[in-house]
This record gives C-alpha cells, sequence and structure tokens, in this order.
C-alpha cells in the first residue's frame, strides 16, 4: 500500500473512532507490534489501551484533519480536536508522525499536541 492511501486509511481510522468513541477502526489501522506514543513525555503504549483511556472520560469530540504531508512509507498529519469533558469544551490541537509498513498499517506513531479550555478556531488558512 503507498504512503498516502496509508495515511488516508489513518485518518478515516480515527476521524470514525475518536468521535464515536470506538475504538475498533483506530485499533484496524495499527500493525499489532506498533509502537505509538501519544505525547512526548509518556511511554509508548497500544494505540487502542491509549484510545480506550483517552475516550473514558470524553462525553463528546468533533474531530478534524488538515491535509497530510506524505514521504517514502511516512507521513504528518496535523489535527484539531473539540472535546467536551466534564461538561466543558476544550480544544486539542496536535501533529501525528507515522511510519507504515509494507501493509499499510502503522509501525510507529510519535504525537505532539497541546490543549486549551474553550473552542479555539484552527488558524485561517488550517486545511
Amino acid at each position: 500500500m503507498d504512503s498516502t492511501a496509508a495515511v488516508r486509511r489513518w485518518v478515516d481510522g480515527w476521524t470514525r473512532g475518536w468521535a464515536a468513541h470506538d475504538v475498533e477502526p483506530i485499533a484496524a489501522v495499527y500493525a499489532p507490534d506498533a509502537v505509538f506514543v501519544s505525547h512526548p513525555f509518556r511511554e509508548p503504549q497500544s494505540p487502542s489501551v491509549y484510545a480506550a483511556w483517552a475516550f473514558s472520560d470524553e462525553e463528546k469530540a468533533d474531530v478534524r484533519f488538515g491535509e497530510p504531508v506524505v514521504g517514502d512509507g511516512c507521513a504528518a498529519a496535523e489535527w484539531w480536536a473539540f472535546v467536551r469533558y466534564e461538561g466543558q469544551e476544550q480544544t486539542l490541537a496536535g501533529m501525528s508522525f507515522l511510519r507504515f509498513g509494507p501493509d499499510g498499517r502503522v509501525i510507529e506513531q510519535r504525537d505532539y499536541w497541546s490543549m486549551e479550555d474553550g473552542r479555539r478556531n484552527p488558524p485561517p488558512g488550517w486545511r
């Protein structure tokens, strides 16, 4: 699978899974032994375990992905999410760096993100 198709599959899995708080579409886009680091200061963990934990206290999520930058066997994708947690809205903005195996599943993901209270729209020109 080429990197463009692989990153589109990853975006689709996270878009569907995060919005529905459903781990299955997310788990399907990762190799069984994938290295997943959800934040620079966290230890690697299973993407499914992380997603289940992250979704456990979210009441609602509206997720958007920018146009990925694609390389040979890798991609970077910016994302923006509005989530409701304990009745309060928060904005998460981040970037995921991805490497793909030959079958198109993610073998490595490293995320960098920030969170703000309230709703903060993406900057002008964000796509």
